[in-house]
């Protein structure tokens, strides 16, 4: 007979997590676990999220009863490592918008490519903006240096040949060596509010594709992708030519797709697409099956009237509606308006037509001050 869980360790007010479903089913450990849970917030202060961190330990004496091989633990005890120590440097600038920018680390200073993606960078980190780069040269090296070393970060990924850190980033307590190429992946995308793509090879491709997909599908939140030609250049023009020809003409994407993404070779109009994006626009997350819209600036009634009737085909069901933040939203940026609607889960690139909607409603956003980067990071 299943034996019934142990009751847990009764947890602080602030930080006690809802009753267990997730345990090992042992009378031993489970209270083991819950004690320690308990301990760490004593010696190290309360969480929000301190029983995601119950389950974290459990999952770790979970391989313990899975006999994995020691390859295998390897390779999860690296990438969670990994993964805790990027969250570590990010943490503090977390309220720091941020673009990852992609290209290759072959191209020279003197390319066009190259000069572009420096000046790139320049431009929107002057709208209060952080880079995000894989930290070696080339296109990443440029970026860099537009950036300059406080408003960067380096995603690096040790390889046997060309990822050297630049010069710019190296040394500095924001760049970070990835062993795995999923978790960095993770990390750029979990970490950037937009992407940025120059001319480069298999990796630039793999990351655009990437960030498409994952907006596309509706496994990430929605950001702007810009891809950047040199002046002049085709590069990412023969490449959006392939993509309506083969990909929508042949129906494997639609056409609606199309508009997830920019090309241009003007760095104006890359950073002007990015800052747009952010004008009404903050954030968004699913409560139950309600999208909220995070917005600085609700629409009037007649404006939500013709957002109903423009983008009723994108709903489940119901109506576009405003509102507070939900009681599920744990207070995150409860200033905020909200657009609450049943939104299909299908239609992401209607979506992003939404969003675009609804930033038409305000002026872009003005930069914050030059000096609004947060201390320096406490040591990992």
């Amino acid at each position: 007979m299943r034996r019934a869980p142990p009751p847990p360790v009764t947890l602080s007010p602030m930080a006690r997590p809802p009753a267990h479903r997730y345990h090992l089913d042992h009378p031993e450990l489970d209270p083991l676990v819950d004690a320690l849970v308990v301990k760490a917030q004593e010696a190290y202060g309360e969480i929000a999220g301190v029983d995601f961190v119950r389950e974290l330990v459990l999952t770790t004496i979970r391989l313990v009863r899975d006999k994995l091989p020691r390859g295998d633990l390897k390779l999860l005890n690296s990438a969670l490592k990994e993964l805790r120590h990027a969250f570590h440097v990010f943490g503090p600038f977390e309220k720091v918008r941020k673009v990852a920018i992609f290209g290759s680390a072959r191209t020279p200073p003197e390319a066009a490519a190259w000069k572009q993606a420096r000046e790139f960078a320049e431009r929107i980190t002057r709208a209060g903006w952080m880079v995000i780069t894989g930290g070696g040269d080339g296109i990443m090296g440029a970026a860099q240096g537009g950036a300059g070393r406080e408003r960067s970060f380096g995603v690096n990924i040790r390889l046997p040949f060309e990822q050297a850190a630049n010069k710019v980033i190296a040394g500095d307590r924001k760049l970070i060596n990835f062993r795995y190429f999923f978790t960095r992946k993770l990390m750029f995308i979990r970490q950037a509010h937009a992407v940025a793509l120059f001319p480069g090879g298999f990796g630039t491709h793999d990351e655009g594709f990437e960030a498409l997909t994952l907006v596309q599908t509706g496994k990430s939140e929605m950001i702007p992708i810009v891809f950047v030609d040199a002046p002049g250049g085709s590069y990412w023009r023969d490449w959006q030519e392939y993509v309506d020809t083969h990909l929508r003409a042949q129906g494997m994407i639609h056409a609606a797709d199309m508009n997830l993404f920019k090309v241009t070779d003007d760095i104006e109009e890359a950073a002007r697409e990015l800052l747009r994006f952010y004008a009404n626009y903050h954030s968004s997350r699913y409560v139950g099956e309600l999208l909220a819209i995070r917005l600085r600036r609700a629409p009037t009634p007649e404006q939500l009237d013709g957002l109903n009737g423009s983008f009723h085909d994108i709903l489940a069901g119901g109506r576009i509606e405003t509102g507070p933040a939900l009681p599920e939203e744990m207070g995150e940026h409860a200033e905020l308006a909200r657009l609450l609607l049943r939104f299909n889960r299908r239609d992401t690139a209607r979506l992003r037509q939404l969003i675009d909607a609804l930033n038409a409603y305000v002026p872009a956003e003005p930069p914050p001050p030059a000096d609004a980067l947060p201390h320096e990071i406490r040591p990992a």
